[in-house]
């Protein structure tokens, strides 16, 4: 068996900055990977946040309200989000962000929300890692080689896979997986494995004293040597 480690990169894209005074999720793209390696599988949903979109942030998204408008609820779809998250650790860039957008939609249908502890920030690791770099996800992408050319507006599934790129860059991700695979398979076979201990009955010891014939048979060969060396010293003394 072969370890699994499951993680969710995600992104957000909303009608404004802070949802504490109104601003609205409206965009949500998940993209599952296992041991670092995305597996295909994703989650992707636009949202009708039940009010205008501002220019400036229509800019960035290209999201207007009328495209929203016959678009459902977050909490219509919040069911089939939490399913696809499950208890996996999540990963977005400025999380923090993210989080906030998304602990307040669920706050809103009367969810619990998701524990910050489940938060794996990218631009932490970035900081950690080229500190004093630009730190957008533009920025980063370019510095890793990663092709945006396809990406004109912001999108939350578009910007999800380049950050599943960066992310496997940032952390060695691949061999980090494979290291952890490796390591929990050697765990797995040492519990697996039984120790047996042979018990091994104690035999009495053989009689190895010579027999009184032995004994006689071996006196008449010696006295047929001629001249034993053992005589010459009793010759001596």
């Amino acid at each position: 068996m072969v370890f699994q480690m499951r993680e969710i990169v995600f992104d957000t894209e909303t009608t404004g900055l802070d949802p504490r005074t109104g601003d609205r999720l409206v965009e949500i793209g998940c993209i599952e990977m296992v041991n670092r390696v995305a597996t295909g599988r994703v989650y992707h949903q636009y949202f009708n946040p039940d009010r205008d979109m501002p220019a400036e942030a229509e800019a960035v998204h290209g999201l207007s309200a009328a495209f929203l408008s016959d678009k459902p609820r977050f909490a219509e779809k919040v069911a089939e989000f939490l399913e696809f998250i499950g208890d996996s650790p999540l990963v977005a860039h400025n999380a923090g962000f993210d989080f906030g957008f998304i602990n307040a939609e669920l706050g809103m249908c009367g969810h619990d929300i998701v524990c910050t502890s489940r938060m794996v920030d990218t631009v932490q690791i970035a900081k950690k890692k080229h500190p004093g770099a630009k730190l957008s996800l533009d920025a980063l992408c370019t510095r890793y080689g990663i092709d945006r050319s396809h990406r004109t507006k912001h999108g939350a599934l578009l910007d999800a896979d380049l950050l599943a790129q960066l992310y496997v860059e940032l952390t060695g991700g691949r061999q980090i997986g494979l290291e952890l695979a490796v390591e929990a398979a050697a765990q797995e076979v040492s519990i697996e494995v039984e120790t047996v201990v042979v018990r091994r009955e104690l035999r009495p010891a053989r009689p190895h004293a010579a027999s009184a014939d032995e004994i006689a048979r071996h006196q008449a060969f010696i006295a047929t040597l001629k001249d034993p060396i053992w005589n010459e010293g009793a010759v001596a003394g």
